[in-house]
């Protein structure tokens, strides 16, 4: 698997950070939830899996960048009108 970086709210590259995929897959790079009473609240995890904490900013960030991204390629490719 190969990844490639989409952003960060954290100075010097630190994390919490989130990563694209080649496989069409979001890595997330952050601290590890510890505290006993939040992960009650989880539901249905898997040996292996943990949860990590991100900041909401951090996402809505980088899903804008990358809607607008899209938005462009899919610009970018349209055959232009013709009159």
């Amino acid at each position: 698997m190969r990844m490639r970086f989409l952003g960060s709210t954290s100075e010097a590259g630190a994390c919490p950070t989130l990563y694209e995929t080649d496989r069409g897959t979001i890595v997330v790079q952050g601290l590890t939830v510890i505290d006993p009473e939040a992960l009650a609240d989880l539901r249905d995890v898997l040996d292996g899996e943990s949860a990590v904490e991100v900041p909401r900013e951090l996402l809505t960030e980088v899903a804008r960048r990358v809607l607008q991204a899209n938005a462009f390629h899919i610009t970018e490719s349209a055959p232009a009108a013709t009159e």
